[in-house]
């Protein structure tokens, strides 16, 4: 990937949810909700604090982490649909 994200941001790839339930009924593309789970593909540098050190990032390339519903800025990258996104946004690791 040729773009590098800065700062405390985050570039995650949602992870689309199921197409069918565990009762076997299939879910219309218009009935799905946002994906909130997603795979980070890079992480910036970090923050830094008000002495101009950096605050070193919680997630790392590879984690699968759990994000707000609304959170970040949806981008298109050689046709997959990426979100960049502050580490404040993610809610959790996987």
């Amino acid at each position: 990937m040729n773009i590098r994200p800065l700062g405390d941001r985050v570039i995650v790839e949602p992870l689309e949810q199921e197409e069918k339930t565990a009762s076997g009924i299939y879910i219309p593309e218009t009935a799905k909700e946002k994906p909130q789970e997603g795979l980070v593909l890079a992480v910036g540098e970090g923050r830094r604090d008000e002495d101009g050190d950096r605050i070193p990032m919680d997630v790392k390339a590879g984690d699968k982490v759990l994000f707000a519903k609304y959170a970040g800025t949806e981008i298109k990258i050689e046709g997959k649909k990426l979100l960049i996104m502050k580490e404040a946004d993610i809610l959790g690791i996987l």
